[in-house]
């Protein structure tokens, strides 16, 4: 026997439809032409400025720090608030944006300080992992940010390590102005859209609305149980 072959498929499928009292349908199913989609109605009269503003205020419902900066002062802000974290090591992805936006330098500069930073290399496989869980903090951008629920969406790939975002301390996020969206509505659009253009879409996305929590056990909500105990979202001008 193979592994992951599929047995008694036919039979199975023959069975169900059998149960619900029907033909099994053969045929592909086709996508319904909806002459009503509110949902891509709500929020989309808010301005790119009302949306970081919506953004901001769910923010505080998620324990969420937000902080606001300038492309040309972006490096000025994050030396700030990793110094607010106290952290003395930080990872973060192979991504062209931390160059484009300057971020580079300012690990540069975070090393010759002292600190230990590690930028996410795909040559060394799991060992980006056991760096990245030691870390104080995850550093990433954010790839679409949903204002209605404070969320970040990351698309991970070989140079985007997953585990940046939930493995550390603390979790920093760079969001481009740009990125920000009303809702989950434009994210599953992007992705759908993205899987019809490209044949593909990333092995791994993560939607992340702040820091870990769990409210399983009596409605109590614990902040920090299986992930970063902080998170803070820095919003950036485009440059």
């Amino acid at each position: 026997m193979k592994l992951g072959s599929v047995h008694n498929q036919e039979r199975f499928l023959d069975e169900v439809a059998k149960r619900l009292g029907r033909e099994r349908r053969k045929t592909d199913v086709v996508r319904p032409n909806w002459k009503r989609q509110p949902q891509r109605e709500v929020l989309s009269e808010l301005t790119k400025d009302e949306l970081v503003d919506l953004l901001k205020i769910q923010c505080t419902r998620i324990h969420t720090q937000v902080e606001e900066a300038t492309a040309d002062r972006l490096n000025f802000v994050l030396e700030a608030v990793i110094e607010q974290l106290g952290a003395r090591s930080i990872v973060s992805w192979e991504d062209p944006r931390f160059e484009e936006y300057g971020i580079s330098s300012y690990f540069a500069n975070a090393v010759s300080k002292g600190k230990d930073v590690h930028i996410w290399d795909p040559n060394i496989g799991d060992e980006n992992t056991m760096i990245t869980e030691k870390a104080d903090v995850g550093i990433s951008f954010s790839d679409m940010t949903l204002a209605e629920s404070g969320t970040v969406v990351l698309f991970s790939n070989k140079g985007k390590g997953r585990s940046v975002s939930l493995l550390p301390t603390y979790y920093v996020a760079i969001i481009p102005k740009s990125t920000i969206v009303p809702r989950m509505t434009q994210a599953t659009t992007f992705i759908h859209e993205m899987q019809q253009e490209r044949g593909f879409i990333p092995s791994c996305i993560n939607f992340i609305s702040g820091p870990s929590n769990s409210a399983d056990i009596e409605m109590n909500l614990v902040v920090g149980v299986h992930g970063p105990i902080r998170a803070v979202y820095i919003i950036v001008t485009d440059k």
